[in-house]
């Protein structure tokens, strides 16, 4: 299966998986607090990121009188505003999964309705497409670029 172009991995092993209890309602409100818990964290993680990046490139704003120095710190700076421009990206998916639980209208397939599933949306947390219609997306962008 793809990667969307730009997302950030995050490591939700310390949430742990949601139990999956045999007949119980899709998206009910105890999915719904596992994976507004998942959106939440995976947020903070990366607000934590641009802040970091913000104290670090004010605090590493050195005037290198080297043009070699200097350049090498430009383009160090320039990857990581790329790096937080991508996150930034990111962060807006997430906020549109957060008002997509606010609404009831999370986990489902923004294409065909379906349920995306639990197991998908804890890989792929700002899914908005099930594993059928994503590999059609996928086929069509391979074909028709």
């Amino acid at each position: 299966m793809g990667h969307d172009p730009g997302e950030a991995e995050f490591d939700f092993r310390h949430i742990g998986p949601y139990p999956i209890v045999e007949g119980e309602a899709y998206m009910n409100d105890a999915q719904e607090a596992h994976f507004r818990k998942i959106l939440m964290a995976w947020r903070h993680e990366l607000m934590e990121g641009v802040d970091r990046t913000v104290d670090h490139m004010q605090d590493d704003a050195a005037n290198f009188p080297d043009p070699n120095d200097r350049a090498s710190q430009e383009s160090d700076f320039s990857l990581e505003l790329r790096t937080r421009d991508r996150e930034r990206k990111l962060i807006r998916k997430i906020d549109e999964s957060l008002r997509a639980l606010d609404n009831h209208e999370y986990g489902y397939c923004e294409s065909c309705g379906v349920e995306i599933g639990i197991r998908r949306l804890e890989a792929r947390p700002t899914a908005t497409l099930c594993i059928d219609c994503k590999t059609r997306q996928e086929v069509k962008e391979k074909h028709y670029g």
